[in-house]
């Protein structure tokens, strides 16, 4: 009977070790890590490439890339992260330049077949609306190219962005554990959207990325940030993967 009493405590013990260690996961889960330090790019690479170099610098704790030092034969600098993600909310601030055009991609897939993050990961746009030469060539009405929108699939519900040479601040939240994504820009909740299933397909039949057969199809991706040829900056980038 002793022996009986002692195994069932230990049992019991061994229980509660178990859901204490699931609390403290599920808890590390839900805090905030820092994706760049303000001081270099680890975590950080050139899609498909090395380390960044040449237009990517580091100016006061921000992330800047100034085409104009790029020298003939460098390739297209999009950054990736190191790391892929998959449920999340990603937050960072942004910077742009007069006329000046990036974007923030996310789910991501780096192979050689592709040379640019935009064939596979969706992108929330990154723009100077007070550019007066802004007319996106397209059939859509142009919102859904402006500055927080999920670029050429869904429209922001109001404009809130600051002008160019302003920090702007966004909140990526992408969950397809629920199937929602939403953009929250400069406070103020501008974009929502599906993240799979037959209405995220749709969205993507009825966009420009219809022929594109690996467009947001993955669960997992990296993040990225566009090189567009204007200067932009980034800077206190942060990442919370959720349960």
């Amino acid at each position: 009977m002793k022996n009986l009493i002692a195994l069932f405590i230990i049992i019991c013990l061994f229980a509660c070790q178990t859901n204490s260690n699931k609390k403290k996961e599920t808890k590390a889960s839900n805090q905030w890590v820092s994706l760049f330090n303000g001081e270099s790019f680890d975590g950080w690479h050139i899609y498909n490439g090395g380390s960044p170099y040449g237009a990517w610098s580091i100016e006061d704790q921000a992330m800047k890339f100034s085409p104009n030092n790029k020298k003939e034969g460098d390739p297209v600098m999009n950054l990736v992260s190191d790391k892929s993600f998959s449920n999340f909310e990603l937050s960072l601030e942004w910077k742009i330049s007069e006329a000046g055009n990036s974007g923030i991609f996310w789910g991501v897939i780096e192979t050689p077949d592709y040379s640019e993050p935009y064939y596979t990961g969706p992108e929330i746009q990154v723009l100077d609306m007070g550019d007066p030469k802004y007319d996106p060539a397209a059939e859509k009405e142009k919102e859904y190219y402006e500055a927080g929108a999920l670029y050429d699939l869904v429209k922001p519900s109001q404009q809130v962005a600051k002008p160019a040479g302003m920090w702007n601040h966004v909140l990526l939240h992408i969950d397809h554990n629920n199937n929602h994504g939403h953009v929250v820009l400069n406070d103020v909740k501008i974009v929502e959207f599906p993240v799979h299933g037959e209405t995220w397909e749709k969205m993507i039949s009825e966009s420009k990325f219809s022929e594109w057969k690996e467009f947001g199809i993955s669960k997992v991706g990296k993040i990225g940030l566009q090189d567009h040829g204007n200067t932009v900056w980034y800077r206190n980038i942060k990442i919370k993967e959720l349960e």
